[in-house]
């Protein structure tokens, strides 16, 4: 059962597994790739305020920064969901709670 979340409350639930959060390191794991063919940014752009598509498929992906997309990060399950899905295709694995904290710290600066 999913509830609603804000993304404070997400990051909040993220430093308790790890430290705290570091915005610009978290714009710089997104960034970057990871030793994969792809990034964050490949999918989502280097500043993700607005609409993009999938690399491959093309489908719309809705702005990631949740101050340009308030449904972003409101569900828990969904974010998990996608985190896993994407970090395995950026990371090879899933990510870490730090990995989580910072990059999601970053995204609430993205205007």
């Amino acid at each position: 059962m999913s509830f609603a979340a804000s993304p404070q409350d997400l990051l909040t639930a993220y430093e308790a597994k790890s430290a705290k959060a570091v915005p610009a390191r978290g714009e710089k794991f997104f960034n970057a790739k990871h030793g994969k063919e792809w990034s964050c940014a490949s999918c989502h752009d280097s500043l993700p305020n607005h609409e993009t598509k999938h690399i491959v498929t093309g489908k719309v992906i809705q702005a990631l920064s949740p101050s340009r997309n308030s449904a972003r990060f409101s569900d828990p399950a969904k974010v998990e969901k996608w985190f896993k899905r994407n970090c395995n295709d950026v990371l090879g694995r899933e990510c870490e709670a730090q990995e989580k904290a910072d990059v999601l710290s970053w995204l609430m600066t993205v205007k």
